[in-house]
């Protein structure tokens, strides 16, 4: 899955050839991920802080779905699809030679984005004037238009080896709007289709860590390490890559069709394994010098985790909505803080090196994972152990936001554009 020629094919590698900048000293629409990475941070902020209100009853939004669910969409297409917007949009051009989107552009994308966020935030409170078939055109719109732009340059033949991303895609649009059918009233077979839809929603994101992280995460290892002993090599198979994968998109038409049996369970040991033995190669004990790297293995090792507990769940012994924590907060919390601190670096002209502060909100998005599934063990202090959760993870993106936003709002620091 993953390429020697780093410069060529690592996605956040510095862009080869970058566009205009959009005129002015305000940098949020220069570049694709200025104004995803940005946001997606402070609404992890905000959201959480919601949710935690919401949870001890201290905010009432009057949804018309369960709050836990509410929050359950809002990390997946308010919080996530931010941040995979943001790498999307800065990376296809590298990938494509496609003209990169800026200025007015991100501005519609980042404009549908927050009238995701009204419509969801305020259903409750307009239920009257606001339909939920608007609520879900509202919500819809953002996740539409993402794949419409992302999706046609990466559709050329030329580049097939990045068309894995277009059904990715796809099974987000398909998980949103699969969301929305109990609202809209569409009884099918009697399905749950929040459930299916948040489940649709979490697997397709981790199909692109799947992705993701078999590719940058030892390209990066490589070249780190040979710097300091030629004679040690990161090892990958190309053939245990195709069953990484293989497992990885099985796991997601099983929870699909059929969730929460033992065949899901099933599929999540085996994935889990094949993970497991992908990142065994990947020298990881070797990066603990290099926070910002050594944290793309970290989350790996969460994703593992969180595919056996919800093998584990699968199989009836564990709550799964406790258990997939290890998956949400632990594998797409860590790995998107990742990806976002380290390619606001790169692509400002910074030196890519983690400040001690941003090493510190590493270590909390785990802790808050931690403490969330401390549930799993001690399931009569689950209100103060979900309260220490959200707070750890509020700090650990406010800690972002806090260094970050004047990297995405400020022009490069080498005089470049984007």
């Amino acid at each position: 899955m993953s390429s020697p020629t780093l410069q060529l094919e690592d996605p956040i590698a510095r862009p080869p050839a970058p566009p205009p900048t959009f005129r002015g000293g305000f940098a949020l629409f220069n570049y694709g991920f200025r104004p995803f990475f940005f946001a997606a941070g402070l609404f992890a902020v905000v959201s959480v802080a919601m949710w935690l209100g919401l949870y001890l009853g201290d905010v009432d939004l009057d949804l018309s779905l369960l709050p836990a669910r509410w929050h359950a969409h809002e990390m997946l297409f308010g919080y996530t699809l931010a941040a995979v917007a943001g790498f999307f949009l800065t990376v296809v051009p590298n990938w494509t030679r496609a003209a990169a989107q800026k200025g007015p552009v991100l501005m519609l994308l980042a404009a549908l984005w927050v009238l995701g966020r009204v419509v969801m935030w305020g259903q409750g409170l307009w239920s009257d004037a606001l339909p939920y078939g608007v609520v879900v055109l509202g919500d819809m719109a953002f996740v539409v238009a993402l794949a419409g732009v992302v999706a046609r340059p990466l559709l050329d033949p030329q580049h097939r080896r990045q068309l894995v991303f277009v059904p990715i895609l796809l099974c987000l649009i398909a998980a949103n709007l699969l969301f929305h059918f109990e609202g809209l009233g569409i009884e099918v077979l009697g399905v749950d289709w929040v459930q299916r839809g948040v489940m649709l929603g979490l697997n397709a994101i981790i199909v692109l860590i799947a992705v993701m992280g078999g590719r940058v995460t030892p390209s990066f290892t490589s070249s780190f390490i040979g710097h300091g002993d030629p004679n040690v090599k990161v090892r990958q198979s190309p053939v245990l890559d195709r069953f990484v994968m293989a497992a990885t998109w099985a796991l997601l038409v099983v929870d699909l069709v059929w969730p929460e049996r033992w065949l899901g369970g099933l599929v999540a040991f085996t994935a889990a394994g094949l993970h497991l033995a992908r990142l065994a190669g990947w020298q990881s004990l070797r990066t603990l010098g290099n926070p910002i790297l050594w944290v793309l293995h970290l989350g790996y090792v969460w994703l593992v985790l969180g595919l056996m507990l919800k093998g584990t769940a699968d199989f009836g012994l564990l709550d799964q909505v406790d258990a997939l924590h290890a998956l949400t907060i632990g594998a797409i919390g860590t790995m998107t803080l990742a990806i976002m601190t380290r390619a606001s670096l790169g692509h400002t002209g910074r030196t890519v090196k983690a400040r001690p502060v941003i090493v510190v909100a590493y270590g909390l998005v785990s802790m808050a994972a931690l403490l969330r599934l401390a549930v799993l063990a001690w399931p009569d202090m689950a209100e103060p152990l979900v309260i220490a959760s959200g707070v750890a993870w509020i700090l650990a993106f406010a800690a972002f936001v806090a260094v970050y936003a004047p990297i995405l709002t400020r022009p490069r620091v080498d005089g470049r554009p984007g």
